[in-house]
């Protein structure tokens, strides 16, 4: 597969879902700098047909490595990132799956049931996170049963094969010399930034610092009528050089569990 297309496609996909981030874009880039893009995040559950290591089988095609993992206990979800072997400027990928088995009887069967009943080939297409929601029209009623044990698998239900964020490498903007200027820009922009646990999660005796904006909301079409739902959202970060001055490209548990509330309905009626 052409990896130009293919990230072409998902930022194209992305951005429709997520206006903000176009507009973010645009401001950066009128204030004379060109965007990097540092890590591209997307979602998954942990069920074999469709867990981490099928959604990355078009990255490892494109010449991507597997690096971290990491574990959410709270969110009961796993992830892992790849980087690429030769190329330091293409983003990083990191894939986090819910961890099913975790959950209520009636959230597996639920998962279980609307992917059973998906034409099966479609899994083992190398552009299924281009797809989007590949299931019939949701339930209102099952999204909700679904939000009442875990955010992340209503927000899979209703958005589907996705990316859930890109993030923008702030070590590369010019005109902007940290998160915290980042931030004020964006907030002075009339954007709301993420705030649990912070509006900059991580430190640099961490390595990485992180922040984000909360995700965009649609209309959308339920079974039962129209609700409205959280999208995607844009990432910030900072990376610190480790002490064999190397810039750190990997990821702090505790700050990515943070940075997942973006999409948090509840987040959104708070602030």
């Amino acid at each position: 597969m052409n990896s130009t297309y293919f990230f072409e496609e998902l930022w194209k996909q992305y951005s429709a879902k997520t206006p903000s981030a176009q507009k973010v874009k645009s401001l950066f880039e009128a204030e004379g700098n060109h965007i990097f893009n540092d890590h591209i995040a997307i979602r998954t559950f942990n069920d074999p047909r469709i867990d981490i290591d099928v959604i990355a089988k078009p990255f490892l095609k494109m010449g991507y490595e597997p690096k971290g993992e990491y574990h959410f206990k709270a969110k009961k979800l796993f992830a892992k990132h790849f980087e690429h072997k030769n190329d330091s400027d293409a983003p990083k990928i990191f894939i986090s799956q819910l961890l099913l088995e975790e959950f209520s009887i009636d959230l597996q069967q639920s998962i279980h049931t609307i992917l059973s009943e998906v034409d099966q080939p479609i899994f083992q297409l190398d552009d299924l996170i281009l797809k989007g929601r590949i299931w019939s029209t949701p339930s209102f009623k099952t999204y909700q049963l679904l939000l009442e044990e875990s955010e992340y698998a209503a927000w899979m239900y209703v958005n589907g094969f996705c990316s859930n964020h890109f993030t923008v490498d702030v070590n590369k903007l010019e005109s902007f010399k940290n998160l915290h200027e980042v931030n004020e820009f964006l907030k002075s922009n009339g954007f709301e930034i993420n705030s649990s646990g912070g509006e900059i999660k991580g430190t640099k005796e961490l390595l990485l610092e992180q922040s984000s904006i909360l995700a965009d909301t649609t209309e959308m079409i339920f079974e039962e009528g129209t609700e409205k739902i959280t999208t995607c959202y844009y990432e910030f970060s900072y990376r610190y050089q480790t002490e064999d001055n190397h810039l750190f490209t990997g990821f702090i548990a505790n700050s990515a569990d943070k940075i997942f509330e973006s999409t948090d309905v509840k987040l959104q009626k708070t602030m």
